[in-house]
């Protein structure tokens, strides 16, 4: 009959055999023989478990990396190591109509990952602070004196070289791009504006300024970079990681026969500032068109762009639609209000012979002010009176025209191109205006709720000056809020939501809306879009070196001396070695009297000597 011996190369006394036959012999080992064995199973089962404790343990690191770098965003408080020559720096100046500033952005090494971008943070000096300056005129001052630009932005290039180390100077790239104020200049103008910073700045400064670091951006392109910088504080361009991340399907510009694929769901932006008002949103799908004409206008609406550094990978991709309307910011569509009324009582009063609003006795009656408030429009010499009923309803009925819809699918205000907006499955954020009035006199900033915004607008609207005024002296309303926005709070609330719901056609239920003046305690700038939209291929030098790295790292971390769980099993095993060989001796030195006892009764009866069985 078979037999199968299993020694395992322990000493002979330890060997024992399995019987095929209800494998009896097992059960005929001694005791210590099986506590042996659990002890072995129970050191093979600790090894086990650490290898799967290490396994999740990375696991969870690798998806906690996302993590650490959105709470970074969170509580970026610290000042920016600049001892540290592994972080990066770059240089935007934001030329506008009124001043420049400049910001200094820094970030870590990339980590070799094609597939991640650059994790750009804002630069903090020793105090904490933002490293951040502006100076007073705007750059358009200087349309007749070019030769005067270098000097005029010389101490904003300072005032960053002071911040930025002297090493990363050569490597530290410079921007300076410019807005609304040069873009109304004529052309000739422009460029000699710019050829003087491209020629002079080179001569006083070490930073990385080539001819393409300096220009006049579109109102488009800075939508765009709008865009980017707060969907990139937003976390909206890394990688899913959780089942319950929203989500959308994305069919890639240029590869619309591919299968589409399913990637995190981006934010719009709704920006109303003063002068105009701002939309930005991607568009996921291929979009159609009612005419060849609605086409050509979409192309100067739509941005398509790679934020990826492979432009062979498809995944950061975005198709973006970007229109700004002139005239629909607050106060600009107050004054087109105001003259609008002016006009056309000064007309009734001709045809009519009547004389309302001539006097302070007989103003003119406008929903659009609190209720019993005084007002005044003067134009051309002539004074228009005014008195305010609090009518919000009135006053929205009375704006309608102002948006100048047409009857034309797929339009917004001015009869401007609008792609669709799948409303079931999207997030807008509503900054400036559509913050101020929800918040500072409402106080309902944040989450957006038409019908409950519709009531306290009401009531405001409704609500006596006198009272009001009486609050705003309490200090029951935001501090920044000013008797300016108290007299024209009605107004503005009635056109913001005007705007949002009949020009942009967002439905009034629509509660993915929310009104803000920050994301994440920080004010977001454009130029955070454009430093990372402008640097996206410098990842590429650190791409082998980072893959590199990582591959070691990765043996690191699953090695025996670099992690405590294995080398605790070892350890155990290790003891568990030294308490077998103990037990052993113990055993070999207890067996030694009875064999020398055995030996000396065999002589005494006169037999030969046997072979102890077990003695070494």
């Amino acid at each position: 009959m078979g037999r199968i011996g299993i020694s395992c190369l322990f000493p002979a006394s330890w060997h024992f055999s399995i019987s095929p036959v209800g494998c009896p012999r097992i059960l005929n080992t001694n005791l210590r023989q099986i506590v042996v064995i659990s002890l072995l199973a129970a050191a093979v089962s600790l090894l086990y478990f650490s290898v799967v404790i290490i396994r999740n343990k990375y696991g969870r690191l690798s998806k906690d990396k996302k993590f650490q770098r959105y709470l970074a965003r969170v509580t970026d408080i610290e000042a920016t190591d600049t001892n540290n020559p592994n972080v990066n720096y770059g240089i935007v100046v934001d030329c506008g109509s009124s001043g420049s500033r400049i910001f200094v952005y820094c970030w870590p090494r990339h980590n070799g990952n094609p597939h991640d971008l650059l994790d750009i943070r804002q630069m903090r000096d020793k105090n904490r602070k933002p490293v951040v300056m502006k100076i007073k005129p705007g750059i358009s001052e200087f349309a007749t004196s070019p030769e005067k630009v270098s000097d005029y932005i010389s101490p904003l290039l300072n005032f960053a070289a002071e911040h930025v180390p002297r090493a990363k100077h050569k490597e530290t790239p410079l921007y300076i791009l410019c807005t609304a104020g040069m873009r109304i200049l004529p052309e000739s103008q422009q460029k000699a504006i710019l050829e003087d910073l491209l020629t002079d700045i080179p001569v006083h400064f070490d930073f990385l300024f080539s001819d393409s670091h300096a220009e006049v951006i579109s109102g488009k392109q800075e939508g765009v970079y709008a865009w980017i910088g707060i969907n990139f504080v937003l976390g909206r361009f890394e990688h899913i990681e959780d089942d319950d991340e929203a989500v959308v399907e994305v069919n890639i510009p240029g590869s619309e026969s591919s299968e589409a694929i399913l990637r995190k769901r981006t934010a719009g932006i709704l920006d109303m500032g003063g002068v105009s008002t701002q939309i930005a949103y991607e568009v996921p799908k291929t979009v159609s068109f009612a005419s060849s004409q609605q086409e050509e206008v979409a192309k100067n609406l739509l941005a398509e762009f790679n934020l990826g550094c492979d432009i062979h990978q498809t995944e950061h991709v975005y198709r973006v639609y970007v229109a700004t309307f002139l005239g629909f910011g607050g106060n600009a569509a107050r004054q087109r209000y105001e003259d609008r009324i002016f006009a056309s009582t000064v007309q009734k009063n001709r045809l009519l012979g009547k004389q309302t609003g001539l006097t302070p006795d007989t103003p003119h009656l406008d929903p659009c002010l609190p209720l019993d408030i005084k007002d005044e429009i003067q134009q051309n010499g002539q004074t228009l009176y005014l008195r305010g009923t609090g009518d919000f309803d009135l006053c929205r009925e009375t704006i309608q025209p102002f948006m100048n819809k047409t009857n034309e699918t797929q339009t917004s205000l001015n009869g401007v191109y609008q792609p669709p907006i799948h409303f079931q499955n999207s997030e807008f954020y509503g900054f400036s205006e559509f913050y101020y009035c929800t918040e500072d006199v409402l106080r309902m900033g944040g989450d957006y709720d038409a019908a409950a915004f519709t009531r306290a607008a009401k009531d405001y609207c409704a609500t006596k000056w006198s009272i009001l005024r009486e609050r705003f002296d309490r200090g029951l309303y935001a501090s920044h809020a000013d008797l300016h926005r108290l007299k024209y709070q009605c107004f503005k609330s009635a056109w913001m939501f005007e705007v949002f719901h009949r020009g942009f056609s967002f439905p009034v239920n629509y509660r993915n809306l929310k009104t803000a003046l920050q994301v994440y305690d920080k004010e977001v700038q454009w130029t955070l879009g454009a430093i990372l939209y402008r640097t996206r291929f410098l990842p590429l030098r650190d791409i082998q070196q980072e893959a590199f790295r990582a591959s070691h790292a990765h043996w690191r971390g699953f090695s025996f001396v670099y992690n405590h769980y294995l080398f605790s099993g070892c350890f155990l095993v290790v003891l568990l070695a030294i308490l077998l060989y103990l037990l052993r001796l113990r055993r070999i030195h207890r067996r030694a009297p009875r064999s020398s006892s055995a030996a000396a009764v065999w002589l005494e009866e006169g037999l030969p000597s046997q072979k102890i069985a077990g003695t070494l």
